[in-house]
């Protein structure tokens, strides 16, 4: 989590009335968890823990975060060994009940490879490591994880990553855009999506998505 979401949501928020539990999930090979629960517990000023990757149990937790990094290497595919831990049977069983997942990066690997999240991500089209500020247009404000910001906003976010494009079939495609799931779009200063906008080729320039019922959302962008 490196970047800000935006530099308007603070004057648009009012301040939180109800303390939330969160838990980080800590793989071998994780990277952005330090930098998840600095952000919870200094900045956002709710309570957090580690959930280490061979823990059955999420204590308690009202929102789980699958941080970025390479869990276990990223050998086979990003996330592939990642979803067999101990504690992705738990967070699928708390995503079930209705609880609160967040997948950033290598968490949005995860998420999809423990299908948890439709689709999946792939190497990047050009076929080397982006690193990367690129811009994102928010496409539904209306989720838990969005109600901040405006429907159209542009943020301008940092991506690091050499499997980020989002890939899908028709059907789930269409399901996606009907359901209004698509959350971020890579896009242009301006809001325009382009091709040039996109840094890894995701189809339909998806920077993040969310399940049917919108408690479990990941993107590629470090927030």
């Amino acid at each position: 989590m490196t970047g800000t979401l935006s530099q308007e949501s603070p004057a648009r928020g009012s301040s939180k009335s109800t303390s939330m539990k969160f838990g980080v999930i800590r793989f071998p090979g994780s990277n952005c968890d330090q930098d998840a629960f600095y952000t919870v517990k200094d900045i956002l000023g709710h309570d957090v823990e580690y959930l280490w990757h061979q823990d059955s149990k999420l204590s308690g937790v009202d929102c789980v975060i699958v941080p970025g990094g390479f869990s276990y290497g990223d050998y086979l595919r990003c996330g592939a060994i990642a979803r067999f831990s101990p504690i992705m049977a738990a967070v699928q069983d708390f995503a079930a009940a209705g609880g609160l997942v967040i997948g950033i990066c290598n968490g949005f690997q995860v998420l999809c490879e423990s299908h948890l999240l439709p689709g999946a991500l792939v190497r990047n089209d050009a076929q080397r490591f982006v690193c990367k500020q690129v811009n994102l247009r928010c496409e539904n404000s209306e989720t838990p994880f969005t109600n901040k910001v405006d429907a159209g906003q542009v943020l301008r976010i940092p991506v690091a990553h050499g499997e980020g494009k989002y890939v899908c079939d028709d059907e789930t495609l269409k399901s996606l855009q009907d359901g209004r799931r698509v959350i971020f779009r890579y896009c242009e200063p301006d809001g325009t999506t382009t091709d040039h906008a996109n840094p890894n080729g995701s189809i339909d320039n998806i920077a993040g998505i969310a399940n049917e019922t919108f408690n479990v959302f990941g993107l590629m962008p470090h927030p």
